[in-house]
């Protein structure tokens, strides 16, 4: 198994001549990929981990018995597990001994899975037949404000160009503590939330379904092993703590935000779902699309400096359509190198305090806007406060209509490798009567 230069991002080959699988030209899951999620399938409804490969899903509890490198030969019942949470927990050499694994046994040139006619139609299925599910138990989730476009357009909207940013931005990665049971996978629908709204500052609140319902592109990585409470982990350590990233929609209900927000912060504006897209895809597969870092001036704090290159070209997008529509219209495009602070800092900082992060934690970038209008990461920005609406096929609108789905994707490109996360999907329910 030792040889782990065996196609790994080996980003000049073709998909389909690299494993036996299957890989469609354009496919998000080409061997280089091989993202984690958790399924289920109409003949077996428990809880599996997969990796996705082409159009179908490897069930690594079929094929377990393959992993018999050093970390993994005494580790192989990690993949019987229903969440992710124990296998983020192993580690880095854990995580690189499974990508090595998986890419010598799905290769062309491999035998034990290719020529096991028994063992591939236990361990094959195809993705539209699974049902994906959240990959981890999510202990904690936090979300970040780390687009410094996004931050200068909301400051802006509410406070005045002169005055967009804080005081603290530029010095650390703004963030707080969401709520980890309303995260939920791609393809739940959320219904539309119930709180206090006061549109009239001169009258008292009023009580009833949110009018300014929002979506926020965000991207969010997932925590592997921990620290002990009291311990920060160091940046230059942070990457080792970093399993993975998903899309993310964390939706918005501006309204009811904009009400309650002071002094403490969003609460039910939030906290009432935010969606996942079903695939993490890991650092390792990420690695081709590393870039600079952003030129951070002021110069942070030296517990958030760090010298290698954790930025990343992900190309993402938001569609929405509407219940008569007949295809979703594209409302952004945008990329996660827009981020002013990085993944690292974000977890250094997250810890510094001693906090003690554990396996499968959720830490969620933040609204990810551009330079331009097109790159604006929600509907707040791209529709100026409602102050510029947006055309529709079946109307205009300043926010999220009851019954829209909204349709979130992300991909990094290279070479002719396409290394995607799913479709980040939800549907805005009407609010309970």
């Amino acid at each position: 198994w030792g040889n782990n230069k065996l196609v790994v991002c080996s980003a000049s080959q073709s998909n389909s001549a690299m494993s036996f699988v299957n890989v469609p030209q354009g496919s998000d899951f080409p061997i280089q990929n091989l993202p984690f999620g958790i399924f289920s399938t109409p003949d077996n409804a428990r809880h599996r981990i997969g990796v996705a490969i082409g159009e179908e899903i490897l069930d690594l509890s079929a094929v377990k018995s393959l992993f018999t490198g050093p970390v993994l030969a005494s580790q192989q019942d990690v993949f019987d597990e229903p969440t992710l949470n124990r296998f983020m927990s192993l580690g880095k050499a854990a995580w690189h001994e499974t990508r090595v694994t998986l890419q010598r046994i799905l290769s062309k040139d491999e035998a034990a899975l290719r020529d096991n006619v028994s063992l591939r139609s236990k361990a094959l299925v195809q993705q539209s037949s699974a049902t994906m599910y959240l990959q981890a138990d999510i202990g904690d989730y936090t979300d970040f404000y780390s687009s410094r476009e996004h931050a200068t357009n909301v400051g802006t909207m509410f406070r005045g160009a002169d005055k967009a940013l804080m005081p603290n931005w530029l010095h650390l990665p703004v963030g707080y503590h969401g709520r980890a049971s309303s995260v939920v996978v791609a393809g739940t629908p959320l219904r539309r939330p119930r709180g206090q709204q006061c549109p009239n500052p001169d009258q008292p609140p009023v009580y009833g379904p949110c009018k300014l319902m929002d979506f926020e592109l965000e991207m969010a990585f997932f925590t592997g092993p921990g620290n002990k409470l009291g311990e920060p982990i160091p940046i230059d350590q942070a990457q080792d703590h970093i399993f993975g990233v998903c899309v993310m929609n964390d939706w918005s209900a501006r309204d009811i935000q904009k009400w309650e927000y002071v002094p403490l912060g969003p609460f039910l504006g939030k906290s009432f779902g935010t969606t996942l897209s079903p695939w993490i895809v890991t650092m390792e597969a990420l690695e081709p699309f590393r870039l600079p870092n952003p030129v951070q001036d002021p110069t942070p704090l030296p517990y958030l400096q760090h010298s290698d290159e954790f930025s990343f070209d992900i190309n993402l997008q938001v569609a929405i359509q509407g219940e008569a529509m007949a295809e979703p219209k594209v409302v952004c495009n945008s990329n996660l190198k827009n981020m002013y602070w990085t993944m690292k800092q974000q977890l250094a900082h997250h810890s510094v305090n001693g906090c003690n992060v554990r396996p499968g934690d959720l830490m969620a970038s933040g609204t990810i806007s551009g330079k331009t209008p097109d790159s604006f990461g929600s509907m707040l920005e791209l529709c100026w406060r409602g102050e510029k609406p947006m055309d529709f096929p079946d109307g205009q609108r300043k926010f999220l209509r009851d019954n829209d789905t909204v349709i979130m994707t992300g991909h990094c490109e290279r070479d002719g490798v396409r290394i995607g996360f799913g479709r980040c999907t939800g549907k805005v329910l009407p609010a309970l009567q």
